[in-house]
Parts: C-alpha cells; structure tokens; sequence
C-alpha cells in the first residue's frame, strides 16, 4: 500500500479483516498515517481543544490493532510493473530497497494546488493538507494580525471563520465570483452575507499576480491592481492528484492527471488498485467521469478494492459519486447533492428546477429558523437529479434524506409523500421537502409557470402580493402591491390584457395569487423564491449587503425571515 489516511487506512483494515494471511505493508512518505484532515480548521480557531483527538491512529496503534507493517517516512520512488516490485527509499536512512507485491494499493491522495507567481515560495505563505501545516498556520496566526485567505472552496472559508474568530483580520480572494463554486451562486448568497456581517473583505473575480516582501509584511497584488497588505497568505485554491508515480509507471491518466479506474478500482494494470483523492470515478446515473476529493467516497473506494482482492464473485462494484457535501459559516450551513444548475447546463441535459422556503422546524416552536431548498429534476422522468439547502438548522437532515433520494432515483412524486418524523422541535407537517415536491409537480402539471428574474418588459405588471406594512417598509421598484388577502375584491386593478409577474417574500404566496389570477383569465407566472430568493441586481428589489433592522435584531443581508 503506498498512502495512508482516509483510503488507505481503511482498505488495510478492511484487507486485514478478510484475511489473517496476507502480509499487509504500508508505505507512508509522512510521520502520520492516520489524522482527520477534515478538522484541521476547526483545531486551528480552537474548537478543537486537543492536536492528539485529530491523530486517529498512530503507525504503532494500527500496527498492534491490524498486524500491519507499516514504514512511515518511507517513500514510493518507481514502480516496477513488469517485475511486480516497489522502490521505497528510507527518508530517515536515505537507504532504498525493493518491495515485492502480490496487489498494490495507490492511496497518495492529492496535493493543494499554488500558483506559480512571484513570492508564493516566502516563509509566510502556507496551505494546509498534514497536521504540519497545521502547527505552522497555528504558530503564524499567533504572532500575525492579518491574513489573506485566497480561495473560498470549503477549506477557505472554514479558515475565514476559525480565524476570524480568533481575532485576524481576514481579507478573501476569491477566483470566482461567488462562494463555494461547487454551488449555484444565488444559493449562497446568504453565506457571503455572513462576510459582510462579520466585517470580512472580499475580491472576488480576483487573484494574487504576486507576493513582495516588504520587512515584516507580504503585499499581496491583485490581478484588478489593488495591493493587500497582510502578515501571512494561506492558498485554498483546490488540490492536483499525486499521480506522478502512476504515470511513470505506465499507468493510464485522464486529462485532469486523475488515476482512471473500473468499477473494482482497478487500474489499467489489474494487480495495481487505487482510491481516494487520485482516482477519477464516474457519476452515478449518467457516468460522466468525475474526481471527488472527500473522505467518504475514498473510504468507501477503499472498500471496494479490498473486497475486489479478497472476496471475489461476493465483491460489489463501486456505484460512482454523487458529490454530496456541507459546510458550515459561522451561522449559516449549506450543502449539495447530485447535479447542480450550471454542472446541468454545462452538460446540456434537460432539467427543470424550484426554489422553496420553510422552516426546519413548526414555526410555533421557539428557535424555528428558515431553510432555502433547490430542487433539480428531470423533466421527462421526474427523477430527482440533485438539491441543495441553506439555512441555520437542520440542512444536514434534509440534504441526507434528498442525497437517498438522488441515489435511490426517486422522483418528484416520491418527495410530495416521504413519511418525515414530524414532532414541533424537530419537524414540520409539510416538511421542506414535500413542498419541494409539491412544487416541482405543480411546476410539472402546469399549474403554475415560474420565472426567475424580475421582469423588464414594461408590458408586463409587476404585481407584490406581500403585507401592506412589508411592501411599504421594503419596496419593489414598480411594483402594484395588492396583498393577497385582498387580491380577489381588486382583480379590476389589473390589466387582463397584459401579463402579470407576481412576487412575495418566500415564492409560496406568489404562488397562491398567480393560481387565482390564472382561474380569473389572467397570463399569470410566479416569481420563484421570492424576494429571499433574488439573484440581485435589477427592479430596485433591496440589495442582500443591506443591513436590515426588525424588532430590535439585525439581519445583514437578508430580509426578516418571519415577515
């Protein structure tokens, strides 16, 4: 085995648990063979109390638990296919010897990605992958004041937070032009809120052309001109495979430098197996190729392969991925599954998608918080092709139960009726989800068409079916508000021949009037989302930067959730 961690820690115990016999050696180039890089962040502001609880196993641990050898500061330097033998060279010893196989595991993992430009090489420029890093982003972020954060991928802007809170001042620069790329970017608005709200500057659409040292300063210079002055530079820009051995090897690459494997993890040579962060895996459904670079997909990975070896006829082939992941920022979580909007139009498959509002628990229980969920779908099936969920509380519970339904090929009609736990503190009646599906067959049976951006014909009425008091206080450029409860005695208020876009807070009541008004011989369509849901920029709809006051709480970029 050469790589430890995630995939390979878990195929040798898987390995070792299906036979007694075999001779298991692992080869880690590093002094740690088993940490959680996932909580690497969270031990850096300090949530995490203890560096030991991050050290999952340690060589001598795993060696007693599984009778394994296993050779950390032990580097794989070629691979001999022909001959079936590894040269592993002794970091410690700087002594080399060959390593005969029988089945060879690739675990290497992937490295972070830094760009090649001017100072990137300085003392005070980091990435984090080892718990190395992690004590010198610890030992910096203790004599340093400011830092740049470039990338706001997961790790970036779990690095913002534990910073932030840690006193920093935190500047992002962001390649993008929004967070988490890995989502659509209207769905993660309200986490680029919590940047303003907690006084973080962002650049986005911007990089670093390079990095000067200036005494005890780094002067980082935007590619828009602008220069950032900061005492340390941690990179977050994403991560290339360790696939050089596999290449030199023989081995066969796709475009990206993944490592390509079967549905056994097999490479192209089949003694020489691989998972994790190297290897590019298929989507489930459609088979588009895909690398995810998450610790469950490499456990799992892992799995298949020790199976593969060990059980033959019994084992089972890997399904593919699906992507799923969430992420916390400081108030606000989102997370994703299956396709997103642009993954879909990127690949030219037909969808059809809703936006929804609800709260994750009854709204007479104290502590309801509201959630915002985007459903995908296929429009000819009704397949459920992927979601994703902001909000709180309680997006992990739905984005679980909606990644079964991706992976299970549910439809849209399946969601209206899941059976949900439902009691006050945790649930609701309806939950998010079932609307979601309400919503999406809504969509499907034609009883409602939705649109997604404020209309500029001038010959289309704007209609605001909020409360009198909300539309006054928050007005939508030129917009007619006839609140719903009275839309029906005021339909004479309307021009029968010309269109109607209707908007509200949360999409559900746009709805509601775009059906009366639809049944009253109107071309009527529903703004979906609501005002909550508004990509920004057009219509004078009030910008999600705007600080907003309501009873006394301020809502930083977003309008009061309980209106």
């Amino acid at each position: 085995m050469i790589g430890g961690v995630a995939a390979g820690m878990s195929f040798a115990a898987r390995a070792r648990r299906l036979s007694e016999e075999v001779e298991i050696t692992i080869l880690e180039r590093g002094s740690d063979i088993s940490f959680a890089n996932c909580g690497l962040p969270f031990h850096i502001g300090g949530e995490i109390k203890s560096r030991d609880v991050l050290a999952q196993h340690t060589p001598e641990s795993f060696r007693n638990l599984f009778n394994l050898d296993v050779r950390t500061e032990h580097n794989a330097v070629q691979i001999d296919r022909k001959n079936k033998r590894v040269l592993v060279a002794n970091r410690s010893s700087a002594s080399q010897e060959w390593l005969s196989y029988d089945k060879l595991m690739l675990a290497p993992g992937a490295r972070p990605t830094v760009p090649i430009i001017p100072g990137v090489h300085d003392p005070a420029v980091f990435t984090l992958r080892t718990l190395g890093d992690m004590d010198r982003i610890i030992a910096a972020s203790g004599s340093g004041k400011r830092v740049i954060v470039v990338g706001g991928g997961y790790i970036g802007i779990e690095l913002i937070e534990q910073l932030h809170k840690k006193g920093l001042e935190v500047t992002l620069v962001q390649l993008h032009t929004h967070l988490l790329p890995q989502f659509d970017s209207h769905v993660v608005l309200p986490l680029q809120a919590e940047l303003d709200r907690h006084g973080i500057k962002a650049w986005y659409a911007n990089y670093l052309t390079s990095i000067e040292r200036e005494g005890d300063e780094l002067h980082g210079h935007l590619s828009t001109g602008e220069v950032l002055t900061a005492d340390f530079v941690i990179f977050s820009i994403g991560v290339r495979p360790e696939s050089e051995l596999a290449r030199d090897a023989g081995l066969v690459l796709a475009h990206t430098g993944h490592v390509v494997v079967n549905e056994f993890m097999q490479t192209s040579d089949p003694d020489i197996y691989a998972a994790g962060d190297v290897v590019q895996t298929r989507k489930r459904h459609f088979g588009q190729p895909i690398a995810i670079s998450l610790a469950g997909p490499a456990s799992r990975q892992a799995r298949v392969a020790a199976d593969h070896i060990f059980l033959d006829h019994l084992a089972r082939p890997y399904p593919g991925d699906i992507g799923t992941s969430i992420v916390r920022f400081f108030d606000m979580v989102a997370a994703v599954t299956g396709w997103t909007e642009g993954a879909l139009i990127e690949s030219r498959r037909s969808y059809e998608t809703v936006t929804v509002h609800e709260n994750h628990h009854s709204g007479f229980y104290p502590g309801a918080e509201l959630l915002t969920l985007k459903l995908l779908w296929e429009p000819e099936t009704g397949m459920i092709l992927g979601a994703q969920v902001t909000g709180r509380e309680g997006v992990d519970k739905r984005i679980d139960v909606l990644a079964t339904a991706v992976i299970g090929k549910m439809t849209i009609d399946d969601l209206c009726h899941l059976e949900l736990a439902y009691t006050p503190p945790f649930g609701i009646v309806r939950d998010v989800i079932n609307i979601a599906g309400f919503a999406a067959t809504s969509i499907r049976d034609g009883l409602v068409q939705v649109v997604y951006d404020v209309p500029e014909d001038p010959h289309t009425q704007f209609l605001d079916v909020r409360p009198r008091p909300l539309a006054s206080k928050y007005p939508l450029e030129g917009a007619i508000n006839i609140p719903l409860s009275s839309l029906r005695q005021n339909l004479d208020a309307l021009d029968k021949n010309r269109s109607v876009t209707v908007v509200c807070q949360l999409g559900k009541t746009s709805y509601f009037a775009a059906r009366v008004l639809t049944q009253n011989g109107f071309d009527a369509v529903s703004f979906a989302g609501g005002v909550r849901g508004f990509k920004g920029g057009a219509k004078g709809i009030v910008p999600r930067s705007a600080p907003i006051q309501e009873s006394g709480k301020e809502f930083p970029g977003l309008l009061p959730d309980n209106l």
